[in-house]
């Protein structure tokens, strides 16, 4: 889709909830709307039953890495998706960010997750696996070197798949978001960090560039880029 507006990232925006003296209670809304709105606008309900489900051993409890985690909400509609179809599940998550992992363990759903306040590289050089290794929103964040850093560290965590999904960065989507986070909006970081998101984004094209040969692209409605990687038998 062609890009009038966004033609190129903007790497010097940054979001307001990364600042680490942001408001603490706008910074809690957001993690709260995002687990109301990514189920929807990531598409994870979907993708779930199309890339996560196919890939959970049968024999045994599925080890899913969730890499910047957030507040939890990716894990948390992992775990309830996977309850409803009798999975058994071993969740991790991890986030550089201690606030976003404070926040998550606050959940009663704490109960059924690890949270560890590290980066990827550091459960690489202890050796960890496991069998999917997820994250939402987080490439977007990455220059070229760190987002190659953590294709390496995905598939090295890896034993099965890995799969990364993220905004396109488009016009389109940038308009489009409006609407969507006016309301959200009041009293969270959810509209100002959303279109900055969008306006530091990767285009498939310059995904393609960078990746291993052995990483696909997918496209997903609406505007989402998905990297996606399965180890060989």
């Amino acid at each position: 889709m062609p890009r009038w507006i966004l033609s190129e990232r903007n790497t010097e925006l940054r979001e307001l909830m990364d600042d680490p003296h942001c408001d603490p209670v706008r910074l809690a809304n957001t993690y709260t709307w995002f687990s109301r709105l990514n189920p929807w606008l990531a598409r994870w309900s979907s993708l779930y039953h199309s890339h996560v489900r196919p890939a959970m051993p049968p024999d045994r409890p599925t080890r899913i890495l969730d890499i910047g985690c957030g507040g939890g909400d990716l894990l948390r509609l992992i775990h309830d998706l996977a309850q409803k179809d009798g999975h058994s599940i071993e969740l991790t998550g991890i986030d550089p960010d201690e606030r976003a992992i404070q926040y998550a363990r606050q959940t009663a759903f704490a109960d059924h997750v690890t949270l560890l306040p590290v980066c990827s590289k550091q459960l690489v050089a202890e050796g960890r696996t496991f069998d999917i290794v997820l994250s939402n929103h987080v490439l977007h964040h990455l220059d070229s070197q760190d987002l190659t850093s953590l294709m390496a560290d995905s598939m090295a965590l890896s034993s099965g798949m890995v799969l990364h999904n993220d905004i396109c960065r488009d016009d389109l989507a940038w308009l489009a978001y409006w609407p969507v986070a006016i309301i959200p909006a009041i009293n969270s970081f959810l509209l100002t960090d959303g279109l900055r998101s969008i306006r530091r984004a990767w285009s498939p094209l310059e995904l393609a560039e960078l990746l291993p040969g052995d990483w696909t692209i997918e496209r997903a409605f609406p505007f989402r880029t998905l990297l996606v990687y399965r180890r060989s038998a």
